[in-house]
């Protein structure tokens, strides 16, 4: 095993949105590029999100140099406290990717974790490897890409990018280091896939501020935008906006909240100090003086957004005259949730203006012509398409081959597969150990699979099915509770817990409006958050919970 330099994805080739996790090894030394999670899908019962399998990682973790953060999304970041607590390594990162992390290791009690501040331009030597930071424009703050120096010659990863002339902060894309790169020969490059279908060039963030003063100029009511917690660049746009219109800025949400404050704390944010409010002063103010910024941009259930599109947040309610603003892209697969809030707001008077119809979000992620620029002025021997589903990588291997790169030096590689360069050329050669692990909590799952992890549940904990007719137009409900035990406790021993169960689902559901009632996701979420709180904190008891409503 002498003079081989292999590179390993462990997750981000074979999906959008998450696990983006890459190994670098030489020899003795090996250095791992991001450790993101995923959030799981609708097939993932009970299971709150995903992290690659890095099995090969804590048995090689003698090897291990440390791990280098591209930026703080938590599609790259999410799986560290998971990966801290199998292997004590030393973090990289810019200033507010390590904020928002440090912010994460504290929920996991791992505040001594070694984190350690670069910024753009830095060097770092890690073992063999000696990295370079390089600035990218995304739709975070902070965002790097990496120029990393190994015996074999130059490795580098874009990172998440896009080519933004005019970014908000000012801080463009350094181009001259890549084209630096290109000149002085690159050996292999790893470069984001996500927007490889799309054609042309991804518009830049700015575009969003103009929409806004457009949306603004017209609202005569309350402003409510819903965006990503993390897109710092969109919450400091739109406070710029608040200001030139003379409102006040109200931020709701915990994960909005702290990330605005590490962002403000780190000079990333700039919010004046007469704008900023608290929700507490919201009764004080006229419509026409409020901007609310929040999370829920994707219809979660149990969102701040959510939860005012149904009447259910404590402070705010939608009314007549509001302007909402979903400022995020849909991600594949929440469609019907995003939908169903839209509706929800509607019905309460709201004006709600979403990717759809307006201008209010762009992409963070490089088109076409942009993914093009960037293999001519990096000017690779080989190619490796990262962070996509397979037909992106397919894309974007077509784009390489029209600028010039050969087809057998393209590798389009699998979660697990291992790309190895020598002296000789570069191929495919065996794979380690990879997958997905499912996190219920915070302690690592160590099952394999759903099927698996649903039978050890039922195993240990059992099953309550609960069961409710509801008549469709009226969302009355026409019969049950019913409840059904299996795994968990005897019915027929045990009456009383059967009974209060019941009970507790009929004044829950007696707490719900007619709205709510008709959205039998939302009342299934309703029902598990109820019964889940109360079998845990009087049994100490987490057993399956499956609302089944129908619709009559």
């Amino acid at each position: 095993m002498k003079n081989i330099l292999s590179i390993i994805p462990l997750g981000g080739v074979e999906e959008i949105g998450g696990l983006n996790m890459t190994i670098v090894e030489y020899e003795n030394d090996l250095i791992i590029i991001d450790a993101g999670l995923m959030f799981p899908e609708e097939d993932m019962l009970g299971v709150d999100f995903v992290i690659p399998d890095f099995s090969y990682l804590i048995e090689n973790k003698d090897k291990i140099k440390g791990v280098v953060l591209t930026h703080g999304h938590e599609d790259h970041t999410g799986a560290l406290p998971f990966l801290l607590k199998e292997i004590d390594v030393p973090i990289y990162g810019t200033p507010l990717t390590l904020g928002l992390v440090k912010e994460k290791l504290k929920e996991h009690s791992l505040e001594n974790a070694t984190l350690i501040p670069v910024k753009p331009r830095d060097v770092v030597n890690l073992g063999v490897f000696s990295i370079e930071f390089v600035r990218v424009t995304h739709s975070i703050v902070d965002g790097v890409g990496l120029g990393i120096d190994t015996p074999l010659g130059k490795v580098v990863h874009t990172g998440d990018f896009k080519l933004d002339p005019t970014p908000v902060d000012g801080q463009l894309m350094d181009f001259h280091k890549f084209s630096e790169y290109g000149e002085k020969g690159t050996l292999v490059l790893l470069s984001d896939s996500t927007n490889a279908e799309k054609g042309g060039f991804t518009f830049s963030e700015k575009e969003v501020s103009r929409a806004f003063e457009d949306i603004f100029s017209k609202a005569h009511g309350r402003i409510i935008i819903a965006t990503f917690a993390s897109n710092i660049h969109r919450i400091q746009q739109a406070i710029d906006v608040a200001v030139k219109f003379g409102r006040k800025v109200i931020l709701c949400g915990r994960s909005i909240v702290s990330n605005a404050q590490i962002a403000l704390d780190l000079g990333y944010l700039q919010i004046p100090r007469e704008t900023w409010l608290r929700l507490e002063d919201l009764k004080k103010l006229e419509d026409r003086e409020v901007v609310i910024i929040t999370t829920g941009s994707q219809g979660e259930p149990m969102s701040v957004l959510s939860r005012i599109a149904t009447d259910e947040h404590k402070q705010i309610k939608a009314k007549e005259g509001d302007t909402v603003i979903l400022s995020a892209k849909v991600i594949p697969g929440n469609e019907r949730s995003i939908g169903r809030i839209i509706n929800h707001l509607f019905k309460r008077g709201a004006n709600v203006i979403y990717e759809k119809v307006s201008e209010i979000h762009v992409s963070g992620h490089a088109s076409k012509e942009e993914l093009k620029l960037m293999l001519n002025m990096v000017k690779p021997k080989y190619f490796m398409p990262v962070h996509g589903e397979y037909r992106h990588l397919v894309y974007h291997s077509r784009l390489a081959e029209k600028t010039g790169i050969p087809k057998e030096n393209i590798f389009m590689l699998e979660d697990g597969e291992i790309l190895e360069i020598t002296d000789e050329g570069a191929k495919k050669n065996g794979r380690v150990n990879s997958g997905r692990i499912f996190i219920d909590g915070k302690g690592v799952g160590d099952v394999e699979d759903m099927v698996l992890r649903d039978r050890q549940r039922l195993a240990y904990d059992g099953i309550v099915l609960v069961i409710i007719a509801v008549e469709k137009l009226t969302g009355r409900v026409v019969s049950g509770p019913d409840i059904i035990s299996r795994g968990f406790v005897f019915e027929d021993a045990s009456p009383e817990l059967i009974s209060n169960v019941s009970n507790l689902v009929s004044d829950t559901l007696k707490g719900l409006d007619r709205e709510i009632m008709s959205d039998s996701s939302l009342v299934k979420a309703k029902i598990r958050t109820a019964l889940k709180k109360y079998l845990r904190n009087t049994m100490e008891k987490s057993p399956m919970i499956v609302p089944i409503i129908f619709e009559m």
